[in-house]
């Protein structure tokens, strides 16, 4: 009996971790980053993410503001963010609430976003307009970042499955010279889309793989390249692919060695690719 009352007590225990304590505790985590073409000038150029915060079922809106008002106590030049607001389908409810929370990021050279899958599942016509509201529509743009005469680029993709965006003609307008820092939901992007010269890009989508096993990896990951779990990677192409573990969940309220994130970029000039934690 004493047996079967410790793990009901187990069970409960690790049932209340997996969907009440972990994925509540956003970390902000430090990545160094070697990015080629990066000037000098912009050797410590930090980067703020934010991904996949999926306000709506089990996500409840006080998650997100505590995620915006971290965001924006860190110290860094821009913020970004790469889809997936809200979890929902065929509904604007949940975007128009989500959307002027996030509304209230700034950083000192601006916030920029792009569009996830379940933003298009949503409402694509409402999320580009709150894209635009918001001053932060980098969708399919591109905006250039300049320091003692040198610059920067920073191109805006789209989601992998609901876009038709084509990074090569939105790079076309980039330099053949020029740093590119590309953000796309989707990692496998990375992959698929296009032939330009890429050196960044800043993607989500796959929470990490949520519920992460010890010594296998996430059980369950929603990309075609399966290496894309988190963090720093080098994409079939040769391309750097940092990847956040987001905010939110997906198909299961879980997170399991997972624990959601804030990831701070900071970047150095350089061919080699290095991360801290």
């Amino acid at each position: 009996m004493f047996e079967w009352k410790a793990a009901a007590i187990g069970l409960g225990v690790l049932v209340f971790y997996l969907f009440f304590f972990e994925r509540f505790l956003i970390r902000v985590n430090h990545y160094r980053i070697r990015v080629p073409y990066l000037p000098a000038a912009f050797s410590g150029f930090r980067i703020v993410v934010l991904s996949d915060l999926h306000y709506g079922f089990l996500q409840p809106l006080f998650t997100i503001r505590y995620a915006v008002w971290r965001a924006n106590r860190v110290a860094r030049d821009i913020t970004v963010c790469t889809g997936d607001y809200v979890l929902e389908k065929n509904n604007h409810r949940k975007m128009d609430r989500v959307w002027p929370v996030l509304g209230r990021l700034h950083a000192p050279q601006g916030v920029y976003s792009v569009l996830g899958n379940h933003d298009h599942w949503a409402d694509t016509k409402g999320s580009i307009e709150w894209l635009d509201r918001t001053g932060q529509n980098l969708r399919g743009k591109t905006v250039v970042f300049e320091r003692h005469g040198q610059t920067c680029w920073l191109v805006g993709g789209g989601d992998l499955w609901e876009d038709t965006i084509s990074l090569d003609a939105v790079l076309a307008g980039v330099p053949g010279d020029g740093c590119r820092i590309v953000l796309a939901h989707n990692p496998d992007s990375a992959d698929i889309l296009g032939r330009s010269r890429i050196d960044l890009m800043i993607s989500g989508h796959t929470h990490g793989g949520q519920f992460v096993l010890p010594f296998y990896g996430p059980p369950s990951n929603p990309v075609q390249n399966k290496d894309y779990t988190s963090g720093l990677k080098k994409s079939k192409t040769g391309r750097q692919v940092f990847i956040s573990k987001g905010i939110g969940w997906g198909t299961f309220p879980v997170r399991f060695n997972c624990f959601p994130e804030i990831a701070v970029l900071e970047l150095q000039p350089g061919s080699a690719a290095g991360k801290g934690s």
